[in-house]
């Protein structure tokens, strides 16, 4: 359900008529070169789209307008291949809604020491251009990335592919549904939050259902959708022989396909990118939706448990970066600890809703108790996490802002085998370790609930908070306690003064 190829970006040219028509043919030849070098790059993840030079403040602000309205365009890649400028940018700038990455490169690799002569000056005028453009983004106190490097090294493609993926998890926000089925897990403080608030910031809108609309879509499902489906768990999974052997779990198993197939139809339905559920809240289905949620993750969708919309909008975002990219992304919990020293490190897992992108092996299908919710025993996915390199990211509300807290961590093996814990699971050690990690987490208010994935790593997360306006904090080898606390007072003064100022 995440289609990236189906989105672009629009390559623009800065440049003025004060060096004549054949230094500003030349200037749209190099940037044609520059486009087509671009997509023909294996990192980039989007289609690039030439669009002529730029040299009037009417076509600057033409082009924006246009990037506005164009659906398929989720931002725009801005060069200054000679010098551009600024003032022709501020009407253009002020009225693009779109995000924008800042690539100061130029044609040539290199100076022809031997040959330079004016000519060759006149054109490449990246080294000043671009900064006649930075001043004004700056002075606009514009929202930005800058990638300074030569356009066909490797480093500066992948800068520009994580913009791009973060770019289009901005677009899918701007525009995502999210469905909560029942409310908010009670009493619990973290998953509240101003929808309204959210909508106007994120873009995305948030729709409460009872969970009576959902039960009446499950009902609608026909015997013979719940067997297929049942029938495709038997290709995907490892079906233990405890479930496929008593008649009894088969029919809670084919429950489960039920329940799938009923908010799978309810979210098409409904055009929705993202849910939550509650266990709290659970009249009239017969168990909670464990494999379906893990089923529903593994095809795109966000999720938040308990109610937490906001996770689930931040999980979605983090598919959408991620889609296409080797490993997976989940919702995530950190639900307990090892604390050995010397060893430290966490155990995530949920109580069903853990998506099958990250497992290390095919899945197992399983049926147990869960103890609470005081619903029939839950069919669920059960596995462990491939060892290697993972991001946790956060989204909590602040009062007068959200923030995203993010956290690289190595994922590990488990010690011994978990025979008696029948959840999907996953083991890591956070950075820089669990002591800091951790306290830092806490006195940035960081939630329970997170998106995890080895898919993405924390520059994904950072473009895309500038691109949303959040607040973004990064937990990594380098946080220090004290330098972090001051950061996160600098933030509270910056968060309370800057709409007064107008930034």
């Amino acid at each position: 359900m995440i289609d990236l190829k189906s989105n672009e970006v629009w390559f623009a040219t800065g440049s003025q008529h004060l060096y004549g028509d054949e230094t500003l043919r030349q200037v749209a030849e190099d940037s044609k070169k520059i486009v087509q070098g671009l997509n023909a790059s294996d990192k980039i993840p989007l289609n690039i789209v030439y669009k002529p030079s730029l040299t009037t403040p009417d076509a600057i602000a033409s082009l924006c307008t246009e990037a506005n309205s164009a659906p398929n365009c989720i931002g725009l890649i801005t060069w200054m291949h000679t010098f551009s400028p600024a003032k022709m940018w501020i009407a253009g700038l002020k009225s693009l809604n779109k995000p924008f990455v800042h690539l100061h490169t130029q044609f040539n690799r290199e100076i022809p020491w031997s040959k330079i002569d004016m000519d060759f000056m006149n054109l490449n005028q990246t080294a000043h251009g671009g900064r006649e453009f930075g001043y004004i983004g700056s002075r606009m106190r514009l929202n930005r990335k800058v990638i300074v490097g030569y356009f066909e090294d490797e480093e500066v493609q992948e800068q520009l592919a994580i913009w791009m993926r973060a770019a289009s998890a901005w677009q899918d926000s701007r525009k995502a549904k999210i469905a909560r089925f029942g409310d908010n897990m009670r009493e619990v403080a973290v998953t509240e939050g101003d929808k309204v608030g959210a909508q106007i910031q994120m873009g995305y809108s948030v729709y409460g259902y009872g969970v009576g609309d959902l039960v009446a879509k499950v009902k609608s499902v026909s015997d013979s959708e719940a067997d297929k489906l049942v029938n495709s768990y038997k290709n995907d999974y490892q079906i233990t022989r405890d479930v496929a052997s008593d008649n009894a779990r088969m029919a809670s198993l084919k429950e489960a396909a039920r329940i799938e197939l009923g908010m799978r139809h309810f979210l098409e339905d409904g055009d929705f990118q993202a849910f939550t559920t509650t266990f709290e809240d659970l009249h009239g289905l017969s168990q909670l939706p464990g494999l379906a949620v893990q089923r529903l993750m593994a095809d795109g969708y966000g999720f938040g448990a308990e109610g937490d919309w906001k996770t689930a909008a931040l999980v979605r975002a983090m598919k959408v970066m991620a889609s296409g990219l080797p490993g997976g992304t989940s919702f995530m919990e950190d639900y307990t600890y090892h604390l050995e020293k010397g060893r430290m490190r966490v155990l995530g897992a949920h109580m069903l809703e853990v998506c099958p992108s990250i497992a290390d092996t095919k899945p197992s299908l399983e049926i147990h108790p869960l103890s609470i919710g005081g619903k029939s025993d839950p069919a669920r996915l059960v596995f462990n996490v491939k060892e290697g390199q993972g991001i946790n990211a956060s989204i909590m509300e602040m009062g007068n802002r959200l923030r995203i807290v993010a956290n690289p961590c190595e994922i590990v093996a488990p010690d011994a085998p978990l025979p008696n814990l029948p959840v999907a699971r996953v083991v890591w050690v956070p950075e820089p370790n669990l002591q800091i990690a951790a306290a830092a987490w806490i006195l940035a208010g960081g939630a329970h609930h997170t998106g995890f994935s080895q898919a993405i790593n924390s520059q994904y997360l950072e473009d895309f908070a500038e691109m949303a306006g959040l607040e973004y904090l990064l937990i990594d080898k380098n946080t220090n306690i004290s330098r972090f606390k001051q950061e996160l007072r600098w933030n509270d003064v910056y968060y309370h003064i800057s709409n007064g100022l107008g930034i």
